[in-house]
Order: structure tokens, then C-alpha cells, then sequence
């Protein structure tokens, strides 16, 4: 299936700013699954765009905006072929519990295993487990076992824009009983790695389709869960919509929660108040074209030693930045 997604984001500020500095979180990944096309970023005010890979290998661009100015508009344009979900077996052997405890996946899933960020135990989140009796999945496969708890979270929360914040803790949407794709996705990555298993937070897109159920918004974007099985690696579980990530999901980052791969973050100078306007358009296309140049900014390079150099020196610009603007500002 072939996408074009177009992500505009705009901040708007009550009076003139001195300076914004910004990451963005917004190029779909290269992978099996799905085909980077051509992917763009334009800015209002124009800056020059740098780029490195994170921690978890995905694309972070990052600018600088230096001279005054009233609002920031930032807008992606993407282009995507995504595949069909591989077929998963009906069910796994039990075996497969075993296997996660073993030192590969317990070594290199590390980051993945500890609860952290927006996905951790709280009071709440234990009384729900209980009243659901979603420790009682733990007596089948782990792959049943997933299902059937990715099932139980879409059934126990009503889907409600606006009901909560993408920062907003797990607890208002367990004791409202509403939240949205976020929410329902920091809840079962605590439930699953209390459980011992790698679970990682997907961010990035769906095209959204009412006839299949979908009660995802269409001009938003996305998130999902993907959980690590030794015999099939990482499955993907939308407990928003009940369902398997499929040809109609677009990977864009992953991290331990949302906190690790916003689309957008940043700092500015000033005490003026800002808002935030966000539109999202993601519609299917029959071809591309003229396949534009993949980018017009430079190509990130996710070599190890290269990945860690750029890691380091983006960290230490991004806190020099912060640290001059808080000096500014005292």
C-alpha cells in the first residue's frame, strides 16, 4: 500500500520570541515491513536542519531558529510502501515463557523490560489488572496471551479525543475510563513487561479506515505497542483499535514511551505564552509520480561509532542551548 502522509505542525507565541531550538521525531523508518519513498521538511522561519540517529536508531532532526520571530511552522511530507502483516501462528508452545527469560533476550531487551517514563505500576493500574483478571492470561501462551489482553484493553476504555493529554499519566484515563492511542499504549507496555516481556512504544501513523472499525482519529498521529517473542520477534498490537499493526500503520520512531520520541520538542526565549496547532493527513495514493530526492538535508548515517559521536555532540549542543537560555531568562 502506498501513503502520502503530511504532518504540519505550527506554534504560535502571544509576542515575539528570541529564539526556538527544536528535534523532530517525523521520518518514517526504513525497514522490512514498509519503504521510505521520499520524505521532506520545510520551515517557517527557514533554518538549516541537522540530523543524527538516537539511542534507539531513529532519524532526529534538530534546528536552531536565532532571530526573533512569532511563530514556528514545521511541516513533513512523506511518502511510504508498506507490506501486508506477515501471518503469525494461531497460538505459541509454552516454552515460549522460558525463552524470555533467557540471557538474549533479558540482556539485549533490557531497556525494554523496565518500567519507565509514562508506562509504570501505579495503585490504579494494579486494581485494574485485578478487576480484569489480566494476570490470569499469564496460564496461556504468550501469544494468546497478548490477544487477548490487547482485546480486554480496547473493550475496557472508550477512545476519547481530548480526554487526556499525549503526557498525560496512565491513572485519568484507568480512572476515567477513556484516553486515547497513547494511554492505551503506556498501559500495556507496563502490563507486559511486569509480565517479562520486551515491549517497546511505537509512534507514527495509521490510515484510518471506518469500515474496519477504526476509532482512531484520521488527522492525528498514531501509536501502538510491540512486543518482543522470541520465535517471532517483534509483534506489533494496536489495543486502540484491536488489531495487529498491519499494511495501514506507518512506523515512524520507537522508544520506552512516548516521552522518547515526540514528534516535536524544543525550548524557546521568552516569557510569552505559546500554543500549539497540530493537522495530520494521511491518504492513499495509486503512484508516486516523479519520486522527488529523498532529502534535501543531510542523510543521517547509523553507523555505530558515527551513532554515538553524533549522539554526544547533539546532547551536549541541545544542553549548551538550554543552559543559555535559562541564563538568559535569570
Amino acid at each position: 500500500m502506498l501513503l502520502e502522509i503530511r504532518h504540519v505542525t505550527e506554534y504560535h507565541y502571544a509576542g515575539p520570541v528570541r529564539e526556538s531550538v527544536m528535534e523532530l521525531w517525523m521520518q518514517p523508518q526504513k525497514s522490512g515491513s514498509q519503504r521510505l519513498v521520499s520524505f521532506e521538511l520545510d520551515l517557517e522561519p527557514p533554518s538549516r536542519l541537522f540530523s543524527y540517529a538516537d539511542s534507539f536508531g531513529n532519524a532526529v532532526y534538530h534546528f536552531d531558529v536565532p532571530q526573533p520571530h512569532q511563530s514556528l511552522r514545521i511541516e513533513a511530507r512523506s511518502a511510504v510502501e508498506t507490506n501486508a502483516r506477515v501471518d503469525l501462528p494461531e497460538a505459541l508452545d509454552f516454552n515460549e515463557w522460558h525463552r524470555l527469560k533467557s540471557e538474549f533476550v533479558t540482556g539485549d531487551g533490557f531497556e525494554f523490560l523496565q518500567p519507565h517514563g509514562f508506562a509504570v505500576q501505579t495503585a490504579a493500574l494494579s486494581e485494574f489488572v485485578a478487576q480484569k483478571g489480566i494476570d490470569d492470561l499469564k496460564k496461556l501462551d504468550p501469544l494468546t496471551a497478548l490477544h487477548r489482553l490487547n482485546q480486554t484493553l480496547y473493550e475496557s476504555f472508550d477512545y476519547a479525543p481530548g480526554a487526556t493529554e499525549a503526557d498525560s499519566p496512565i491513572d485519568l484515563a484507568l480512572e476515567s475510563g477513556s484516553g486515547v492511542c497513547q494511554d492505551f499504549s503506556h498501559i500495556m507496555l507496563a502490563i507486559c513487561r511486569s509480565w517479562g516481556l520486551p515491549a517497546r512504544y511505537v509512534s507514527g501513523y495509521l490510515f484510518t479506515d471506518s469500515s474496519e472499525g477504526d476509532r482512531s482519529d484520521p488527522d492525528a498521529t498514531h501509536a501502538w505497542v510491540e512486543v518482543f517473542l522470541p520465535s517471532l520477534r517483534w509483534v506489533a498490537f494496536d489495543p486502540t483499535n484491536n488489531m495487529l499493526a498491519g499494511e495501514r500503520h506507518v512506523t515512524v520512531a520507537v522508544g520506552r514511551d512516548y516521552a522518547d520520541v515526540p514528534p516535536s520538542r524544543g525550548v524557546y526565549k521568552g516569557d510569552e505564552d505559546s500554543q500549539l496547532v497540530v493537522g495530520v493527513s494521511v491518504r492513499q495514493a495509486r503512484s508516486i509520480s516523479a519520486e522527488p530526492e529523498f532529502m534535501r538535508l543531510p542523510k543521517p548515517v547509523f553507523t555505530r561509532d558515527l551513532r554515538r559521536r553524533r549522539n554526544e555532540q547533539a546532547a551536549h549542543l541541545y544542553q549548551e542551548q538550554i543552559h543559555q537560555q535559562q541564563q538568559s531568562k535569570g
